[in-house]
């Protein structure tokens, strides 16, 4: 595999990027190392790779099927693990069939294991007495944890660890120092504080010409890349399955097609762009390739940089896409730096609310059911592709929580990190606390239409038409709110509302005003108390809440009438 861009020394490079704990390179040389695969699953700009192969008599690269992330569910609202959807564990899969095709180009292969991980590699250092072990720094908790328990066995052996920061444009734990120890909560404060990326002067290094051949590899059960059926799923048609491909050939070839249009990216402007576009999405949809490693952030961010050198004006941060890059180096700084990231509870910087746990309406809301066109042809899309565009995610995330629906944040993430390709733990967390107001974004009062706001880019409704086909024959006029076209308009387009197709689950204009209501309670009493709310704090609020609601706005009730 190659890419155009200028080589620097290998060790220049290296240099730049090593964590404190790498000790002298010298103590591990003329012996064996072991590369060890989670994200990162590329050859370009992967220095911990390239460490693994330096003065190396030999490198084990290694995956580990975790069953935490791979086994599966049956129990599970759509196939696939009960961490994972099975769109997800394909998109991996296939990830993982190209890094062994680009890793037998250089004379290796990978090794892929199954079990625990923290296990399945410390027996492996053990069998293949190796002496240095790398693997790319990760901020997620899961990998925290596992790293930690990997580390000390290694430090107790005697085994060198290099763990380079290399998925992400900076060092989280280096910008949360910056600002004595707390991780900054704004954009432009993250801005202010992180600066230029350390290694951004010099090319990075993007190909290999040649790996140390794998050793033996002794009594440890090696496999192939499984398929989804080895793993135990049933295939599902191409109807039902995304349709991008995991891989670092496939992320290189889609970055290449994206920067060739050298003036689309220089006018990129987020959140501009058409969330219905989805024959050709209006995005470089290179979300997934970045959560997974298939590209590196570094890489696209020279690139990026490359095109606005030759340009007379491009966008500039928060909407360029060079902004977007460090939208995600923000949300990794701030999940790492901020216990209980994941929840309210006992997570500092968020607003204790007393949401609604209605699993009714959450069922209705994932399965595509809200009788809001608009909203159900985005949860297919989710459902089949396991993508969507940006604006159409702040849609239906705000439809759940602040805007119609008013159902926990939680409930929305653990949805979106099943089933979306690009689940990502520190932007998805990330995004569901900035669109249900709960943190970093706080004006509640501002709520996407989940009529109006579809209409104004698609007035034909053709998104919805592709996604929800049982509306396909219903005239424009009424295609996102189909329950107000006339019963012979409904008998023409074959969709008689309540029977083919929900009514709404709630009366949008009068749910706005509940949820809004309750909000600004919920901020009144976060504000009285400075944050410090307490579990029977948001009882008693719930129950004035419930006292208070007005007969003639009550969600529940309206659903029941809409319903019935």
């Amino acid at each position: 595999m190659r890419v155009s861009l200028c080589l620097s020394s290998p060790n220049r490079f290296l240099q730049s990027c090593h964590r404190p704990n790498s000790p002298n390179p010298s103590m591990a040389s003329g012996s064996s190392s072991l590369m060890w695969f989670r994200k990162g699953l590329r050859i370009h700009d992967n220095p911990a790779l390239q460490h693994a192969a330096k003065e190396s008599n030999c490198v084990y690269p290694v995956f580990v099927i975790d069953p935490y992330f791979m086994e599966p569910d049956p129990n599970a609202f759509s196939p696939g693990s009960s961490r994972a959807g099975l769109n997800r564990i394909r998109f991996l899969l296939e990830s993982l069939v190209d890094l062994d095709s680009s890793l037998r180009q250089l004379g290796s292969r990978l090794l892929v294991l199954k079990g625990d991980p923290g296990e399945v590699i410390i027996r492996c250092l053990k069998e293949w007495e190796v002496k240095r072990l790398c693997f790319e720094y990760d901020t997620d908790p899961y990998y925290q944890a596992l790293d930690i328990k990997v580390k000390n066995y290694a430090s107790a052996a005697g085994i060198e660890v290099f763990s380079p920061v290399s998925h992400t444009l900076f060092d989280s734990a280096e910008i949360i120092q910056k600002n004595g120890g707390r991780p900054p909560l704004s954009y432009q404060s993250f801005l202010k504080l992180a600066g230029q990326p350390s290694w951004a002067s010099s090319p990075l290094l993007t190909t290999l010409s040649w790996l140390p051949p794998v050793g033996d590899v002794g009594t440890c059960e090696i496999s192939n890349v499984p398929t989804v059926k080895e793993l135990g799923y049933e295939e599902i048609g191409q109807d039902e399955s995304t349709p991008f491909k995991g891989g670092e050939s496939e992320a290189l070839k889609r970055l290449r097609e994206s920067i060739r249009d050298k003036e689309w990216v220089a006018n990129f402007e987020k959140p501009k762009g058409d969330p219905s576009a989805f024959l050709k999405p209006a995005t470089t949809v290179l979300s997934p390739y970045l959560k997974f490693g298939c590209l590196s952030s570094r890489y696209f961010y020279q690139c990026l940089t490359d095109v606005y050198k030759n340009m007379k004006w491009h966008t500039s941060p928060p909407v360029s896409l060079v902004g977007q890059l460090l939208w995600r180096d923000f949300f990794y700084t701030v999940g790492f730096g901020t216990p209980n990231f994941d929840r309210m509870k006992g997570n500092r910087i968020c607003k204790q609310i007393p949401w609604n746990d209605d699993d009714e309406l959450l069922a209705a809301w994932r399965e595509a059911r809200t009788g809001y066109p608009w909203i159900d042809a985005i949860m297919v899309q989710l459902r089949k592709w396991g993508w969507m565009h940006h604006l159409a995610r702040h849609c239906v995330a705000c439809f759940l929580t602040r805007g119609d629906l008013f159902v926990h944040w939680e409930k929305g993430r653990d949805v979106f990190e099943r089933l979306l390709i690009d689940s990502d733990w520190a932007i998805n967390n990330g995004n569901w606390l900035w669109l249900s107001c709960s943190s970093f974004f706080y004006q509640y009062n501002r709520i996407y239409s989940p009529i109006s706001f579809g209409k104004k880019y698609d007035p034909n409704g053709n998104y919805i038409r592709h996604f929800l086909p049982i509306l396909k024959d219903m005239p424009k006029e009424y295609i996102y709110e189909p329950w107000t076209a006339p019963p012979s308009i409904q008998a023409k387009a074959k969709c008689i509302i309540g029977k083919d197709y929900p009514k709404p689950v709630v009366c949008h204009d009068s749910a706005i005003k509940e949820c809004k209501r309750k909000l600004a309670e919920a901020y009144a009493l976060n504000k009285r108390l400075d944050g410090s709310v307490t579990e029977e704090d948001l009882k008693k609020l719930r129950r004035k809440l419930e006292e208070d609601e007005n007969p003639e706005s009550n969600t529940s009730r309206t659903r029941q009438k809409l319903i019935g």
